[in-house]
């Protein structure tokens, strides 16, 4: 569907020309995927939360409403101001003051630009209280460094967890490009998100008898779909894409297996 332009300024573009086929389809849906993460990170803080079995769903569920909502306004925006080929022909770190200097001018880009460079460092921030959580907690359960379970006495924190996610925070914003840095995360995201979902059918075979505050909607189908969509889409990068930022991924991942298990040994897990 296309609407004519009308007084100079753009019109709405839903269309344009070509097919696309399933393995663009699934490839594009790798940084959608990671463009929905975040909300998330709300589990990682569950233990300082206060009544998590009412406040840790709410969060969630208010989270992914929030995300929806605002990548579906935004997209909307995208698409009133540029028609789909020019919208494809656009860098992704350049998305947002390209778009804002076709609706309000130059000014207005410039000032967007500087806007996306300070929310990008917001998204830093935001893991840097989030991250070192997930530190903490698997080094208490004897799977990563002792000392990034270790709480400082005067700021009741995990700093060895913080400092560690600051280096490694840091590692990855120099080390590439916006566009580089989401494919790597963002295959990784839909590795673990699937891996994260498949442990419900996991813990609820194991563990049928366990108490749990709150049901899964869907279950099992929409976890099933889900880990079947994730399941494509990681055969689509590894299959098309074998060469580029995935496979850093990979062997980022596999790196971390030997000490994984080499931890395990001692750790008092289950």
């Amino acid at each position: 569907m296309a609407m004519p332009r009308r007084g100079g300024l753009p019109g709405w573009s839903f269309a344009a020309s070509g097919a696309a086929g399933i393995a663009p389809m699934l490839l594009a849906l790798v940084p959608i995927m990671f463009t929905y993460s975040g909300w998330n990170a709300g589990a990682y803080v569950a233990e300082e939360v206060r009544d998590p079995e009412r406040n840790v769903p709410l969060a969630l569920g208010l989270g992914t409403l929030a995300v929806i909502v605002i990548y579906l306004g935004l997209n909307a925006l995208y698409l009133y101001a540029l028609p789909v080929s020019e919208l494809a022909a656009i860098e992704g770190a350049r998305l947002i003051d390209t778009v804002a200097e076709r609706l309000f001018g130059f000014v207005v880009g410039g000032l967007l630009a500087a806007f996306s460079i300070v929310s990008l460092a917001a998204s830093i921030s935001a893991m840097m209280i989030a991250g070192p959580r997930v530190y903490f907690a698997m080094a208490r359960d004897g799977l990563f460094a002792t000392a990034a379970g270790e709480i400082h006495p005067k700021f009741r924190a995990p700093a060895h967890a913080v400092i560690a996610q600051a280096i490694w925070s840091g590692v990855l914003v120099l080390s590439g490009t916006l566009s580089q840095l989401v494919n790597y995360t963002g295959f990784a995201v839909v590795l673990f998100s699937a891996v994260a979902v498949s442990a419900v059918f996991v813990l609820r075979r194991r563990q049928p008898h366990e108490v749990r505050p709150f049901r899964a909607w869907g279950y099992p189908w929409a976890p099933a779909t889900f880990v079947i969509a994730s399941a494509a889409m990681l055969g689509s990068i590894l299959w098309n894409t074998p060469l580029k930022s995935s496979i850093w991924g990979v062997a980022i991942i596999a790196a971390g297996l030997p000490m994984y298990w080499w931890m395990r040994r001692g750790s008092r897990a289950p």
